[in-house]
């Protein structure tokens, strides 16, 4: 199913305008473009849609979202995990709310102002934005990331995500190979290459950090593994042998 931009728009409470404007700065393309010249929207696209809703209730920047949801070490699953840890405590906080209403109305006199109290939950924001950026935004990596792709524009990021998954769809339609082999190393000097080309200087202290993480956070994993079983073991392995050459 694909829904037009103007029911993007209505459902998830954001202007055309705005939708046109994600697209343009190169944060959020429509899934297809008709001939008639229709934006339509799959749910792979309102799904990012969301992960930006929630950066943005955590206050980033959309320069910063862009950088943050296009980062390949971007773990979706836990930002989907911080978002209802955040929304557990809201709801928290609404039902304090309306029990201090229910007691009003029924006369007491109780003067109580802690339920409307936004410390913790600000708290828990801070928290989760100091987390996304210890992860993704505050390496020297990610500030010369943000200064190269600061200017590109929806065709360049369009190109860079299918660079993406056809270079990890390689590793994947590989893994009969040993880790080692050269096929294989062919692909991991490709991947060094598509980092250093398109978001900072990927030297092999730190591809080889990034093979690791694939392995050392089951986030990473599983949302690797969704390629093929045993991928992100397998790219880790290959990237920890060329680095070691």
């Amino acid at each position: 199913m694909k829904l037009k931009i103007n029911e993007v728009a209505k459902l998830t409470g954001v202007t055309v305008r705005t939708l046109h404007h994600y697209d343009d700065i190169g944060l959020l393309h429509p899934s297809e473009v008709t001939e008639a010249g229709y934006r339509l929207y799959d749910e792979k696209a309102l799904m990012t849609m969301q992960q930006i809703l929630f950066f943005r209730e955590l206050d980033f920047s959309l320069n910063q979202i862009k950088e943050i949801i296009n980062n390949p070490a971007f773990d979706a699953t836990s930002a989907l995990n911080n978002h209802k840890a955040l929304l557990i405590k809201k709801r928290e906080r609404i039902d304090k709310l309306i029990e201090l209403v229910e007691k009003t109305v029924k006369g007491s006199m109780d003067m109580s102002f802690k339920e409307f109290d936004m410390a913790e939950i600000e708290a828990m924001k801070e928290k989760y934005a100091s987390e996304v950026k210890e992860k993704w935004g505050t390496t020297s990596a990610y500030i010369e990331s943000e200064k190269r792709t600061r200017h590109y524009d929806k065709a360049k990021w369009q190109e860079i995500q299918n660079t993406n998954n056809a270079i990890f769809g390689e590793f994947a339609a590989n893994m009969n190979n040993r880790p080692e082999s050269p096929e294989v190393q062919r692909i991991v000097k490709r991947w060094q290459d598509f980092l250093s080309d398109n978001f900072y200087d990927c030297s092999k202290e730190m591809l080889k950090g990034l093979g690791q993480m694939y392995i050392a956070d089951p986030r990473f994993t599983k949302n690797i593994d969704k390629q093929g079983e045993g991928l992100a073991l397998f790219i880790s392995e290959a990237i920890d042998f060329y680095c070691t050459e």
